[in-house]
């Protein structure tokens, strides 16, 4: 008589070899999308809970790390657990970090490019959702100083949004949060976006940054030379 297999039951039975490799297995495949969350605008973030049940993890900063957390009770990593360097010069440098754009600029079809991500212990990132620092709002404000201006010159949020555009082919850049649902809506339904929505997107973000530097430059061209600051003591 034939004895009929049961795969079933034999992962039952050899669960001390089976489990840590459905686990390993599960990690690798599915927990390895991640998405890096960092915005001054907040809205539709209780979203990214839909992608945090099906697996993603998300690495966010400061306010949106709060907010992730106490607000909608979102799991996420803080970017300093992930470059291994806190937050400096008063938020100034956060995300300026080769974890950070390795993760974003690292091509996926190209071995030599993974490669160098596992020598270098950094994971693909494959979501960005940035929105950057209300520079145009704060500079319209009445009594606004040259120092405030200045403040609020996003540096890290550009940087990242260049990169993931110019990496559109493997990462899907938010810079709107009206777009973040839509997104989330096409990875639940498609396990991950379409080729033309991630372009779509990189033309956006382009064109962000180049209307938040035209903002800049058109603020600075306005305000001539700023007195020379107080000598400190």
């Amino acid at each position: 008589m034939a004895i009929r297999y049961n795969p079933l039951s034999w992962f039952f039975h050899n669960s001390a070899v089976a489990l840590p490799t459905f686990r390993r297995f599960f990690k690798e495949k599915v927990m390895s999308l991640r998405a890096f969350v960092s915005v001054s605008d907040k809205r539709g973030l209780e979203r990214l809970i839909d992608l945090t049940n099906v697996g993603w993890e998300i690495i966010s900063t400061g306010g949106t790390a709060t907010t992730l957390r106490e607000k909608h009770g979102i799991p996420c990593d803080d970017v300093s657990t992930v470059t291994g360097f806190p937050e400096m010069l008063d938020g100034r440098v956060k995300t300026l970090h080769p974890k950070v754009h390795g993760g974003l600029l690292a091509r996926k079809a190209l071995p030599e490019h993974m490669a160098a991500l596992r020598e270098h212990g950094i994971r693909p990132i494959d979501l960005l959702v940035v929105n950057l620092y209300p520079f145009e709002a704060t500079v319209a404000k009445a009594g606004c100083t040259f120092e405030e201006a200045i403040e609020n010159i996003d540096i890290g949020g550009p940087a990242m949004v260049r990169s993931a555009a110019k990496n559109w082919e493997d990462v899907t850049v938010v810079v709107e949060p009206a777009d973040l649902p839509v997104v989330i809506d096409e990875i639940l339904q498609n396990g991950k976006t379409f080729r033309a929505t991630r372009y779509k997107l990189a033309v956006k973000a382009f064109a962000r940054i180049a209307e938040y530097d035209v903002a800049i430059l058109a603020y600075l061209a306005s305000q001539g030379l700023p007195a020379e600051p107080l000598a400190v003591a």
